[in-house]
């Protein structure tokens, strides 16, 4: 399909939309740009008088940035406690901008941070899209953001690129606009090479495209082209278009919902997730990980069959019933994630034995299965035979 006509297909069918807001696009060298977030607002609120059917949710960095600026810092915090504190002082600021950007159109923002333990517990996870469901059932504004006061390594998301993505899927959004302080996806870096091309249209994100995309987050921020374009592999693999943008240019999201070819986007037809199988997808860090002989890797990636204990070579971890686990072959590759139906001390005494010699070694059988296919993702890598 040419690009214009699936962007204006995209587009006209689209009713529900995450934007998500890059620090470079809402701060600069006095703080918080509270010109481009009332911009931003103008559109939104042009976006939603257009479509009353039409749910927007923001994803907004900046209150690291704002923090810093407060605080007179000229480099990005580099421990926890630090970025915390500096995240704590900037974020009432960044919500009071918002706040004032949509009042004068009547309209209401919510505030809602999330760490990366809230989805990867499954009941919190509910809860989360629960509450994102009801805002938007009132016509509020989700402002969502990291909760970079509480947020530590082992439960961050990393970066709001990757949070954007988690949160399309957890509330079924329809599109993603990752709005940047850069046009779209070059094919090298065009602050290094004057001659790069923009590449308008991704339907698969490779190593090539990888290798296109530079690492480098900005000065104030975390993320980098190389962040965006994992964000897009995973919306890719929800079935959830996503599109790069220049956050700074007039009127860019009316532009984009005119149809106008601004960006790099990111479309698949490839099958997607959907319920659980987004959360398992998505988890930001599964409990344990079990590695697996070559026939039952076949099993799960070729025939869509159950794991049972003979195929499990080793277990790591220490988890309970029902945990998400990682599920790698001898190479280390990821085949999927699923739910287990055994702890890990159990798992690792049935490993390699047959289902019938369950009860037998542990003293009782919860089923035959260690991961029941029902409660099993297959990665999209291990899909392609990688």
């Amino acid at each position: 399909m040419h690009e214009s006509l699936e962007r204006t297909e995209l587009f006209n069918r689209c009713r529900r939309v995450l934007v998500k807001v890059g620090s470079a696009t809402v701060t600069g060298p006095k703080g918080l740009d509270r010109a481009t977030i009332h911009r931003l607002s103008d559109q939104i609120a042009e976006l939603r008088a257009r479509t009353p059917r039409i749910d927007v949710l923001v994803v907004s960095s900046g209150a690291v940035a704002s923090g810093m600026h407060k605080m007179g810092l000229s480099e990005r915090p580099r421990s926890i406690p630090h970025k915390q504190a500096v995240a704590a002082v900037g974020q009432s600021a960044l919500m009071d901008a918002w706040e004032a950007a949509f009042d004068k159109y009547d309209l209401h923002v919510a505030q809602v941070l999330l760490t990366g333990e809230d989805l990867a517990n499954r009941r919190r996870y509910l809860n989360a899209r629960n509450t994102l469901e009801t805002l938007l059932s009132w016509g509020i504004t989700p402002i969502i953001n990291e909760n970079d006061t509480v947020a530590v390594e082992g439960i961050k998301f990393g970066d709001n690129d990757n949070l954007s993505a988690l949160i399309a899927g957890l509330v079924g959004a329809e599109l993603v606009i990752n709005l940047s302080d850069i046009d779209g996806l070059y094919d090298s870096n065009p602050k290094r090479n004057p001659s790069a091309t923009l590449i308008p249209l991704v339907p698969r994100v490779d190593q090539k495209i990888l290798s296109c995309a530079a690492p480098e987050p900005g000065a104030v921020g975390t993320g980098g082209m190389l962040s965006k374009v994992n964000a897009a592999r995973k919306c890719l693999a929800l079935g959830i278009p996503m599109i790069i943008a220049p956050g700074r240019k007039r009127d860019v999201l009316l532009r984009l919902f005119e149809g106008e070819e601004l960006g790099t986007l990111f479309v698949s037809r490839e099958r997607s997730w959907s319920g659980k199988k987004v959360w398992l997808a998505n988890l930001p860090k599964p409990a344990g990980e079990i590695t697996l002989d070559e026939g039952a890797a076949s099993a799960l990636i070729e025939r869509g069959r159950s794991l049972l204990p003979i195929g499990i070579q080793e277990v790591r971890g220490v988890f309970g019933v029902g945990a998400p686990v990682r599920c790698i072959d001898r190479n280390g590759n990821l085949i999927g994630i699923g739910l287990t139906n055994y702890k890990s001390t159990e798992i690792e005494t049935i490993k390699g034995r047959h289902s019938d010699e369950i009860e037998g070694l542990i003293g009782y059988k919860h089923s035959d299965e260690v991961i029941n296919r029902d409660n099993f993702v297959l990665t999209s890598e291990a899909a392609r035979g990688l």
